[in-house]
């Protein structure tokens, strides 16, 4: 009897893993499919069809040329790269400081994180906005960049997790030797930190490089137009070239699954502990 209800729950098991990955793949195959279809074809065949041509590089073509994909992720490149350098250094900075040094209001300072990060982000726009505009930098990339590295409140949590499960005895047997606090975490915190580093990169950057509002609201030039936007100009009034956007769509997503391939050992092990067990 015990092996038959093993069995029945493998079974079972199996066959809810089989259906979410099917909801979960489902509209990336679809995208796929319209990507190299004709306008055409995209009218008067089903989604769920199969292309009658695989070599219709077309959609691709055009969603590079006409949508200005490649200006789209020199700008994406150059807005990440900021806004990950600078979450990066910021959190992992002031993680070590909450978590390493005790303080007269540090425990407030911890609470007034958790509280910023339970306000919509949605209901301070109208004030952010103001300030992006007083200090002239729309239409710059320097708006999304201040914008995504001000408001990384969920990585500091995440290198703080890690921090406090490095060892303080080596931030004391470096002290002995001479090493000022800014040397031990260099040297010491930062590179245990690599799991943590990476999990950070992968949402962080993901978020950044999905992101659509922010740059079509602080940056609505053309030439300062991100991958999301890009695709953004397939849309119009009376409709959308629905089969080119889904080409850039699939342009978009290959970096990311080429980042998330390279770093999901990273990223597993950013959520599952520290670099130094105690």
């Amino acid at each position: 009897m015990a092996s038959k209800k093993i069995n029945t729950f493998d079974v079972l098991k199996y066959i809810t893993l089989l259906i979410a990955s099917f909801i979960a793949l489902l509209p990336i195959v679809v995208v796929l499919f319209i990507s190299f279809k004709t306008s055409s074809e995209y009218t008067n065949s089903n989604p769920l069809m199969p292309p009658k041509d695989w070599l219709n590089f077309s959609n691709f073509h055009d969603a590079f040329s006409d949508g200005g994909m490649l200006r789209g992720f020199v700008n994406t490149v150059i807005i990440m790269a900021v806004v990950l350098f600078g979450a990066i250094i910021i959190g992992t900075m002031v993680a070590y400081v909450l978590d390493r040094f005790k303080f007269k209001g540090s425990g407030l300072v911890v609470g007034a994180f958790l509280l910023a990060t339970l306000i919509p982000g949605i209901t301070t726009q109208v004030a952010t906005y103001k300030v992006i505009n007083a200090l002239h930098l729309q239409n710059t990339r320097l708006a999304p960049m201040i914008l995504g590295v001000g408001t990384d409140i969920i990585s500091i949590y995440i290198f703080i997790q890690f921090i406090s499960n490095i060892s303080v005895a080596l931030d004391e047997s470096a002290m002995i030797e001479g090493a000022s606090y800014f040397t031990i975490y260099r040297r010491i915190i930062l590179p245990l930190l690599k799991p943590a580093i990476a999990t950070v990169v992968i949402i962080k950057g993901t978020g950044v490089y999905n992101d659509f509002y922010t740059p079509l609201l602080y940056m609505p030039k053309s030439s300062l137009g991100t991958v999301s936007t890009s695709l953004y100009r397939f849309q119009g009034p009376y409709g959308g070239r629905w089969e080119v956007i889904c080409a850039g769509v699939i342009i978009a997503i290959i970096p990311t699954l080429i980042a998330f391939i390279s770093l999901q050992k990273y990223f597993y092990n950013g959520f599952t502990g520290g670099s130094v067990k105690m």
